[in-house]
């Protein structure tokens, strides 16, 4: 069987990536199972959830509501909550069963916005694919939806796939918010830690969006379109590498192009990072210009068409074990968890992702935003 995991987990599912984009922004988020998604959110995929209050609830669906399709009970117990709760806006994504069942989000989401009054966002997750997914469409649709035109801001920039799925709460965010700010820029939106509503409202403001993962992509293509706001996706790692991405944050207010910071020399490559595209990319720019190490990545998760090159796009584990197994590298830049696909003599430098091991590892999630990266990756 191909795509069977034995030995290393599967990432988050994009109903968290949903609830992981939207956790700050003030709606009201209905997970549409009998109770399974939320506690599996909350236990594994949200380390905000004792600290921060959000509206996720599930609808508690029952076997004969699936049924039967009685979708009046979700429609009516979330127009109930939204009148006593209040919320800037609601969003309603599932989980595998009411997909199987046949579930129109849609629908569901048009009735609930009449009755209630609020905007109301239909997902349409299914549980069963990765959180990249989930939550590209979620800030996809929440900028859409809540993006208000207006003068831009000088020197502004929009930080956009910003979760704890990708950065943990590591202070990674905050340390780009502070970057950005010590080389004259103004962070006018940040999609989505430690922001609120108004981020939403802000986003269409900014001179440039910054895309920090996979997950902010297409929002920024969106906003690309609509309001000509370019992006520049790279996350500013190590101190050269960062360098690189403020350069071409210049480039991309001034000559109004967008681009990715991808830098690496080309070379055969000795060392393999496996994760996020964005953010691998950026680790594998950084560790070339900052070290002079020149690296590969494989990309287990969804990744931009086109986008690779001499990289490589591996989901099944039996894959990327037999690919490590076959060429060799000498190192290999990880989640820990990677360790049992890893060969015995490839050393494995540990690199936690929160969406991957969950809070197995969270506390080890490095801050390496514009840090000196020798001592971590030598």
């Amino acid at each position: 069987m191909k795509n069977v995991s034995t030995v290393i987990p599967c990432y988050a599912a994009d109903t968290s990536g949903v609830c992981s984009a939207l956790y700050e922004l003030g709606g009201l988020t209905v997970v549409h199972d009998a109770s399974g998604c939320n506690s599996t959110y909350s236990t594994h995929d949200e380390p905000r959830w004792y600290d921060k209050r959000s509206m996720i609830y599930i609808s508690a669906l029952t076997e004969m509501d699936a049924v039967m399709g009685n979708d009046e009970k979700l429609i009516l117990d979330t127009v109930a909550a939204a009148a006593d709760l209040r919320p800037e806006f609601i969003t309603l994504c599932g989980s595998p069963m009411p997909m199987m069942t046949g579930f129109d989000y849609d629908a569901a989401a048009a009735e609930i916005e009449e009755r209630s009054g609020i905007k109301c966002l239909p997902m349409h997750t299914n549980g069963t694919r990765s959180y990249i997914e989930g939550a590209s469409e979620a800030f996809l649709a929440a900028v859409k939806a809540f993006a208000k035109e207006g003068p831009k801001v000088e020197n502004g920039v929009a930080v956009l796939g910003a979760t704890p799925l990708d950065f943990g709460l590591s202070g990674s965010i905050g340390s780009i918010r502070t970057w950005l700010g010590e080389r004259g820029f103004e962070t006018v939106s940040c999609l989505a830690v430690d922001s609120s509503f108004k981020d939403l409202e802000r986003a269409a403001l900014a001179k440039v969006s910054l895309v920090v993962s996979q997950s902010g992509l297409a929002a920024a293509k969106y906003l690309e379109k609509e309001f000509g706001i370019p992006y520049v996706c790279g996350v500013p790692y190590g101190k050269k590498y960062a360098e690189r991405v403020e350069r071409y944050l210049r480039w991309a207010m001034e000559d109004n192009e967008t681009d990715w910071v991808d830098e690496r020399s080309g070379r055969d490559f000795d060392t393999v990072v496996i994760g996020e595209t964005v953010s691998a990319f950026s680790l594998c720019s950084a560790l070339y210009w900052d070290l002079g190490i020149d690296a590969a990545v494989i990309c287990p998760l969804p990744y931009e068409e086109g986008r690779l090159g001499r990289d490589l796009a591996m989901s099944a584990e039996e894959d990327i074990k037999a690919f490590l197994e076959e060429c060799r590298p000498a190192r290999v830049i990880a989640d820990p968890l990677y360790r049992y696909v890893v060969p015995k003599d490839t050393r494995l430098t540990e690199l936690p992702h929160f969406a991957f091991s969950g809070r197995c590892f969270g506390q080890r999630i490095p801050d390496l935003i514009n840090k000196d990266i020798k001592e971590f990756f030598e």
